[in-house]
């Protein structure tokens, strides 16, 4: 993994999408924070993945509770 600086990430954008097509991944800093990060394009989405993926959560969270309470009463609490 790369790093660079934003004004020089500004000036060379050609040579790092040129190094993320080959692979590599490319942090975007500003200020010494990371801000960004390039990663090369995965494969595009698989909807029968995501699909079973959906069905495991739903089938994992069976039985659970929130042990009497309501998410109306823990939303506004958060708020508080």
């Amino acid at each position: 993994m790369k790093e660079f600086g934003a004004f020089e990430a500004k000036n060379r954008l050609g040579h790092l999408l040129d190094l993320v097509e080959a692979g590599e991944e490319v942090v975007i800093t500003r200020r010494g924070r990371a801000v960004v990060r390039m990663v090369p394009l995965g494969a595009p989405f698989d909807r029968q993945r995501g699909n079973e993926a959906a069905r495991r959560i739903r089938e994992r969270r069976k039985g659970v509770t929130l042990g009497g309470l309501a998410i109306k009463e823990l939303v506004g609490e958060g708020r508080r």
